[in-house]
């Protein structure tokens, strides 16, 4: 399975917000908002920080994607 984080894309999109606002609102690295771009694995932590500054649930930002191979 393959994570998606398209979902929060759409989200920043709706909230009128960037990448960079999401980073300030959450508490997050620039680094961790590099992850989430490439839709690399990120800390749990991250994710709860995202959800809370967006008031919003995990299911809200990402979700699996099967992959051909599995």
């Amino acid at each position: 399975m393959a994570i998606s984080y398209k979902k929060l894309w759409k989200l920043l999109i709706d909230h009128d917000m960037k990448k960079k606002d999401l980073q300030v609102a959450a508490g997050i690295s620039s680094a961790s908002v590099t992850k989430l771009a490439k839709n690399e694995n990120v800390n749990t932590e991250v994710l709860q920080k995202i959800c809370a500054a967006l008031n919003c649930d995990i299911g809200d930002i990402m979700e699996m994607i099967p992959q051909d191979d599995e």
